[in-house]
This record gives structure tokens, sequence and C-alpha cells, in this order.
């Protein structure tokens, strides 16, 4: 069959030009699951190092599961999107919690861990397991709306069932991990979105893409919805020995359980300095002093908006109440030095490294 044929070229490929990749040289579902988070939304370049450097701290979903949450966000830092660092703290406890330790085996107890998804819980299946189920990501579903011509818009729930189907019929199911490995790494390096080497694909011949000179075209997205810019004004509150507050972001917020400068969004016709100064009232119940003019400015872009983020200095005025986190969660006072000690969020990062760098 003309199936099984495909599976062979695909299969010989992959053995001959996979990449290598620490992951790959290991069946422990722990570490690839960790793998699998970490190359969500990340490079493979880019989580490379960020994996070794976690397995070697945390060997296993015990060693993970003890860890503080601080350690595993200041571990994660610069990764971005931290709610997969969360995620995998809570499913390491449960893992202990109702497995015993032992990472599970089965489709339905992976898929029951906090943060996993259909996607993880196929490849850690087929790739640790064996089992045959397929995998679809990004690469997938662009390797297969060229291979099958399949032109509807990629991200409604109609295409992307078609396109599992697709999948799922093509796994080998006697080698189910590596067949979806190959997937991806075809589209990862071969069937790229601009400009696929064609003739080194295994598919050419029967791509219907490659066949009608119309890669460019496939896979069909609907454009994106513009996102929206939002100016953000921070205060490095300063008290009389030199030390600067910071502020843990609630586990539930975005960017929680990262620790930041106190600030927010800038209302319509508000000056940036009134911004910190009514956020700071609102936050830590304070009365402050701010700078004229911000002292450091920094541009983030976050998956569904972007922001430009102004980083004042300011003091407290005299009579003013200690500080206290009206939400809550609990707020330092650190020392330049301390800063590196912490995980913060990109933008705060970069703020940290100029009041490092100044010896403030």
């Amino acid at each position: 069959m003309a199936i099984d044929a495909d599976r062979t070229l695909l299969l010989d490929w992959y053995r001959r030009v996979r990449r290598d990749m620490p992951w790959r040289r290991t069946r422990d579902p722990y570490r690839i699951w960790i793998s699998e988070i970490m190359l969500q939304q990340t490079r493979v370049d880019q989580a490379m190092p960020y994996y070794e450097r976690f397995v070697a701290r945390f060997p296993d979903a015990a060693s993970l599961a003890r860890a503080d949450l601080d350690d595993v966000l200041r571990l994660w830092e610069g990764l971005g999107y931290y709610s997969r660092a969360r995620n995998m703290h809570k499913a390491a406890r449960q893992i202990v919690g109702q497995h015993g330790g032992r990472f599970p085996d089965t489709y339905d107890e992976v898929i029951g861990l906090q943060g996993i998804g259909p996607y993880t819980a196929a490849a850690i299946m087929s790739i640790a397991y064996d089992e045959p189920w397929p995998v679809v990501d990004g690469n997938v579903i662009r390797v297969i709306s060229r291979l099958f011509g399949i032109g509807e818009d990629v991200r409604l729930t109609s295409t992307q069932k078609r396109i599992a189907g697709h999948a799922a019929e093509l796994l080998d199911r006697t080698q189910p991990g590596d067949f979806n490995q190959a997937m991806m790494e075809l589209g990862a390096t071969v069937c790229t979105p601009a400009s696929p080497s064609c003739p080194s694909c295994p598919f050419q011949l029967r791509c219907h893409a490659h066949r009608n000179g119309a890669t460019g075209t496939y896979p069909y997205k609907s454009p994106a919805k513009k996102r929206p810019h939002h100016h953000i004004a921070v205060g490095v509150l300063t008290d009389r020995e030199g030390r600067m507050l910071i502020a843990r972001r609630p586990d539930d917020a975005m960017l929680g359980g990262l620790w930041e400068f106190p600030g927010g969004k800038q209302e319509t016709g508000e000056e940036l300095p009134e911004t910190v100064r009514r956020e700071l009232r609102e936050e830590l119940g304070v009365d402050v002093e701010v700078d004229r003019t911000p002292f450091r400015i920094v541009r983030h872009a976050y998956s569904h908006f972007t922001i430009t983020m102004h980083a004042f200095h300011a003091r407290m005025n005299d009579g003013s109440r200690p500080p206290s986190a009206q939400n809550g969660e609990p707020i330092r006072w650190v020392v330049s030095d301390d800063l590196v000690n912490y995980a913060f969020p990109k933008a705060n990062r970069k703020i940290t490294e100029t009041l490092m760098g100044s010896g403030q």
C-alpha cells in the first residue's frame, strides 16, 4: 500500500537526518514530559540548555515535587509562559501523591496531570511507551495540510479534526514514537513555513502543495486580531537603607508566582508618575513621591498584547504607613545584589539589570 511506503520513506529519512537532542536519548517519561512542556512556544536551541539545567536540578518527579515554587520559577526564568512551570510543579506533586512517584503509563492518567493536554499526552505515550497515539502540533498541521491539500482555515475545529484524522491514518503503529518525532522533525527542518526544502522531503512526489506549486498557500490561517499595546508604569520604591521593595504576583494571575516592581497600566489622561502613585496606593496602601522621568524604559511583547514599561524611582512620603500588600501576597525589601535570587518576568528583569549595574 502507498501509505506503508510513505511510512517507510519517512522513518528512513528520520533515522538518517534527525537532530541529536538529549531527550531523544531516553525513554524516561518524566524527561520526555519535561522536554515536551519546554518545547511548547520555545525553539529547540533555546530550550536545550534549560532542559539540561532543569533535569540536573530535578532529575525525577519526587525532587520536583519537593522543590519550592520560587526555585522552580527561578530556574525557568527566561523561557516565558510561566504557567508551564507552575503546572509542572503541581503535576509533579500529583505524581507523588496519586501515583507513588511513578510517572503514569496510561493515556487517561497522563492527561489527568495538571497542564497536560491531548498533544503532550500523545507525545509522552508514543515516545516513552510506544503506544499508538498520533501527535498533532504546528509542524504536523503544516505537513499534513500541504500533503493532502487541506485549504480550510486551520484555526477552525473542523479543520483540526480533519488533520487529526489524517495523522491517525498515517501513524506507524509499530513505531509510533519514532514516527511522531519524524513528522515533527519534517515540519521543523524541511516543510518549513517559508521556503520549504521540497527536494529533501520524503513525501515530495505525492505532496499536493508541491505538485501544484502552492506550498505558500498551505496551511491557511485566518488573520490574527491586532495585539493591543499598553503603557505600564512601575515604581522602584526605596527605603532609607537603600533597599528596594518587590512584590510577588498571585499564583492565579498572569506571570503568577514571579516577583515584580509594583505598578500597573496607565489610565486614559493620566501622567505616568501619577500611575505609579495610584498603583502603589492601591497595591501597597502607601503614599509616595515619584521622579518625573523614568530611569529605564522596556518594550516587551506577549502573545496577545505588547507593552512599554516605564520604571521610576519612588520614595515614601513622610507620615505614610508601612507598605502592605493589599492582595495578601508576600513583599520583600531587598538590596540590589539580592535581585538575582528572585524570579522576575523578562521586562522586570531588564530593570533589575539596570539597578544592579548602577550599584543601586
